[in-house]
């Protein structure tokens, strides 16, 4: 699966040069699953095991569990390198795993191909994890471990192959429409509903079960439809707010009056001058009416308050040439995932380094209402 995740997470390294992280739900469904093998399906399926191997067992199922899941996002990500499309990140979290897919697949089949990759990875596991059960059927913890981990992969395949975004089937289905309609919005429209069909499905399965006496395992089915038809939502609204912003410019949505400070203006001047008494958070500076850089008041905070007195606006700002920027004739939705991929909220606008104007998202809100109130 490839949706948004929190922020908040642990980076754990680099595997393909792609950064892997924890998020801090991770562990809770760590500590849940241990529990649930622990105490349920590890004591049914061997009674005379010590209290301690019970809890040991989970825990080594669990981490491999989601080792498993790191694998299956890497299948993502592997296919998607191949064909030149960049992997900002994979986090492991409460429903699984993400792979943060860092721009726009090409075609209908790549779609394809990264979404499918990612379950045929968790289908061979789940065989290579069956296999192994019969090396090891002399030894009742690795066959257990073994068996768990076959099963478990078979059904996180299975499970993503539902035909409803965000799922991988989702996406597979997605691609199909895709290539038969011409058309990746429509597309993505028509998966994302699905997906929210879904979801509200996973509901009602959760709710009957609840009324039916079962009452974790409704709740927990309930809240995975739930998710799903969240997830599916948002991809709706991206999909009509991308088709709101279809043949829409940088220079239509930019501002042009920039604020301004000139490069040796004290950072308590800045402070008390233009950000208290304006409401500005980001300005260009200039030097000798030449623009030479940006300052923001994320970069104000980086310097100790005692400091701000004798430090200079040209001491603290990004320089020029170090800066994302945008050209005026870029497409609006462009410009927003250069946003979303940079991790910034504002961009000027340039070409030829001379700067025309500041596109902020802001900027983008207020224009997509203009287009919203004017019937566009």
């Amino acid at each position: 699966m490839r949706k948004l995740v929190s922020g908040h997470n642990i980076p754990l390294g680099r595997i393909l040069g792609i950064p892997i992280g924890l998020d801090y739900s991770w562990f809770l469904i760590f500590g849940l699953l241990t529990w649930m093998l622990a105490g349920s399906y590890y004591p049914a399926e061997f009674k005379n095991w010590p209290p301690l191997l019970y809890w040991f067992m989970g825990a080594a199922t669990a981490i491999l569990f989601f080792a498993s899941v790191l694998l299956h996002e890497l299948g993502h990500s592997v296919v998607a390198l191949r064909f030149h499309v960049p992997v900002r990140s994979i986090t492991l979290f409460i429903f699984g795993g993400v792979a943060q897919i860092g721009g726009e697949l090409p075609s209908a089949k790549v779609e394809f191909l990264v979404a499918i990759a990612g379950p045929i990875v968790s289908m061979l596991l789940a065989v290579l994890f069956t296999m192994a059960q019969a090396a090891v059927s002399g030894i009742q913890p690795l066959w257990g471990l073994f068996k768990y981990l076959a099963l478990i992969n078979f059904s996180l395949a299975i499970f993503n192959l539902i035909p409803g975004f965000p799922l991988d089937g989702g996406r597979v289905f997605r691609a199909l429409v895709w290539a038969a309609t011409k058309d990746m919005r429509r597309a993505t429209l028509v998966a994302a509903n699905a997906g929210r069909l879904f979801g509200f499905l996973f509901i009602f399965i959760g709710v009957w079960k609840i009324f039916n006496g079962d009452f974790g395992g409704g709740v927990w089915i309930a809240f995975i439809g739930w998710f799903l038809d969240n997830a599916a939502s948002a991809q709706v609204h991206q999909a009509m707010f991308q088709g709101l912003l279809a043949g829409h410019t940088v220079s239509q949505a930019m501002s042009s009056h920039s604020a301004t400070v000139p490069a040796d203006l004290t950072l308590q001047q800045l402070v008390d001058e233009h950000i208290l008494g304006g409401g500005q958070r980001c300005f260009l500076v200039t030097r000798d009416a030449d623009t030479v850089g940006m300052i923001t008041l994320h970069r104000i905070k980086e310097v100790p308050r005692h400091d701000w007195a004798t430090t200079s606006a040209a001491q603290v700002m990004l320089p020029l040439k170090q800066l994302k920027r945008i050209d005026p004739d870029t497409q609006l939705w462009i410009a927003l995932q250069q946003m979303d991929r940079d991790g910034v909220n504002q961009l000027p606008v340039t070409r030829d380094n001379h700067v025309f104007g500041m596109l902020s998202r802001e900027g983008v809100i207020t224009f997509l209402r203009t287009l919203q109130e004017l019937g566009a």
